[in-house]
């Protein structure tokens, strides 16, 4: 099926609630050209010169979210355009991604990454870590992120029980945060292989792009 036929179908499959992005990395900018045509307008890449080069390309009024691990020494490159950034996962990347926004008077919207994964891999504060975070004195006084909500990935697995175990406990904690901040409001789980069963658990973002553009090289 072509990126076009795709596309639709997914947009078709999604409730309205449910944000879509497309995760463009390593794809060449024609095949991004195409899914813009269909009217997509988010787009998730991992690498922050590959997703700078694609912004200074195309229209702009695109969203890009960095979807990856986001280096300290990397944030700068990206400060000017980001959208959201999916993936802070530790106070030191909190503090630089404000310090950045600030030199271009810009407040860059953050996703909280959680590790719920029952694997080692993964990226993210642990539950303590998180509630630690968000009742610290520094994280209220940054005046140029604000911190939308969380993220998380499940493990990489054929045990949906599992994977709808993790995505549970993440909208669980969602839940909790959300009763003391009223900005939380993104929930961003799911990717190609277990969106569906994100959906089912709560999330109100999925991150999509084998089966919008076909598997990667």
């Amino acid at each position: 099926m072509s990126i076009k036929e795709n596309l639709a179908a997914i947009v078709q499959s999604l409730p309205d609630t449910v944000t879509l992005i497309a995760v463009s990395k390593t794809k060449p900018i024609a095949d991004l050209d195409q899914a813009y045509a269909e009217g997509q307008r988010i787009f998730g890449e991992n690498k922050v010169q590959e997703m700078t080069e694609k912004w200074q390309a195309m229209p702009k009024d695109i969203e890009w979210h960095m979807i990856g691990h986001l280096q300290r020494n990397k944030v700068k490159y990206l400060a000017e355009y980001v959208a959201l950034i999916h993936g802070v996962d530790s106070p030191r990347l909190l503090k630089e991604i404000n310090k950045q926004a600030k030199k271009h008077n810009r407040t860059i919207s953050c996703l909280l990454q959680v590790h719920i994964a029952e694997e080692d891999t993964k990226f993210g504060f642990d539950e303590k870590e998180l509630l630690e975070l968000v009742d610290n004195e520094d994280f209220k006084s940054f005046e140029n992120v604000k911190i939308e909500g969380l993220m998380g990935m499940a493990t990489f697995t054929d045990d949906k029980e599992q994977v709808r175990r993790e995505f549970k406990n993440l909208f669980t904690l969602y839940e909790q945060l959300q009763s003391k901040y009223a900005d939380f409001n993104i929930l961003s789980m799911g990717m190609s292989g277990d969106y569906k069963v994100a959906i089912e658990e709560g999330s109100n973002m999925v991150r999509i792009g084998s089966s919008i553009f076909g598997s990667r090289n």
